[in-house]
Order: structure tokens, then C-alpha cells, then sequence
């Protein structure tokens, strides 16, 4: 899997390109590095949410995930390679289904708010959902592969789910968007 960096200021990308894991070199706007530098932005802003107060579960789902992130920006970064598999959708898709288990049914559109470690959840989906659509275009160029397309969407759902969780935990519940309100100041 590609080179170990030795230093950082290699010089090497001052003339707008960049190196893939497989040694080979692309543009700097290139869609797979749009992708993974997507991914890495998400990434960034898990480890902010890891900064918050959370429950040891969460935490521990949390961590993995940021492992599983820097896995998939790996499978990006050398065209052909896998490292997201069926499993990692599989523990996604259990999470989901536990976290569900204990929150009460949606019955109104929520506002992406709460405790600052939900509303920091929900700022880790948004970004997820523009990391998906880069992976989304990039696969209409090259191939992606369907574990990593799914991954990414199944974890914007559990971020959406993990928001309302954490506003729970704090004490809190869902901020709900009110159709109905009037203009007025």
C-alpha cells in the first residue's frame, strides 16, 4: 500500500498535482482527490466530535468509524484496491439498528441543533452526504466500489441517528422545524 511519508514539504505537489497510493500522479482537482480530500474533511470533523462529552458506546462507534474513514480514503487513493467490505456495512447497518431501537419515531422534520455534540453529529453528516456525492461522481468516471458508495450513505443515516441520541443523553430532544410559524420578529 503506496509509500510512507519520511517529510511533509516534499515540493513534489507545487505544480498542482498530487500522489496516489499507487505512486502514480493526478491533478490536484482531480475527482479522486476531490473524493478524498471529502472523506479527509469528514474525518477532521469526526475527531471535533470525539472532543465532546459522549457515551463510552457511542465513543467506541465513533472510533471505529474514524479507522474505517481513513480505510476508505486508502481505497481511493489507489484506483482498484478494496478495503471497505460487506462487514463494515454490516456493523453500520447494527449500529443503526440499535440506536433506532431506542429513540421515539420521527413525526416532524428536525433542525440539524440540540447539544453542541449532536449539532457537531449533524455537521459530520452534512459533510458525509458531500463526500457521498463526490464518490458518487467520481464513480461516473471510474469504477467505485458498491461497499464504499453504501458505507458512506448508511453513515450519514447513523450520524443522523447519533444527533438525535446525543441530544438525549444531554438532557435535551429534537429541535423540530415548525411549518407553521409566522414571519413576525
Amino acid at each position: 500500500m503506496g509509500h510512507r511519508l519520511s517529510k511533509i514539504a516534499t515540493r513534489t505537489g507545487d505544480d498542482g498535482t498530487t500522489g496516489l497510493g499507487d505512486g502514480s500522479r493526478v491533478r490536484k482537482d482531480d475527482a479522486r482527490i476531490v473524493a478524498i480530500g471529502e472523506v479527509d474533511e469528514l474525518n477532521s470533523h469526526m475527531g471535533l466530535l470525539l472532543c465532546e462529552s459522549l457515551p463510552d458506546d457511542v465513543r467506541a462507534a465513533l472510533t471505529a468509524i474514524q479507522h474505517d474513514l481513513f480505510d476508505l480514503g486508502g481505497e481511493l487513493s489507489v484506483p482498484g484496491h478494496t478495503m471497505i467490505a460487506d462487514a463494515h456495512l454490516r456493523r453500520l447497518d447494527g449500529w443503526l439498528a440499535d440506536y433506532n431501537a431506542t429513540l421515539p419515531p420521527l413525526k416532524e422534520f428536525i433542525l440539524p441543533a440540540g447539544s453542541r455534540a449532536a449539532s457537531q453529529a449533524h455537521v459530520c453528516r452534512t459533510v458525509c452526504r458531500r463526500a457521498e456525492r463526490a464518490i458518487v461522481a467520481l464513480g461516473t468516471m471510474e469504477g467505485v466500489s458498491t461497499a464504499l458508495r453504501g458505507y458512506v450513505n448508511r453513515l450519514s443515516d447513523l450520524l443522523f441517528v447519533l444527533a438525535r441520541v446525543l441530544n438525549r443523553v444531554n438532557g435535551g430532544s429534537d429541535v423540530l422545524w415548525q411549518h407553521d410559524r409566522s414571519a413576525k420578529r
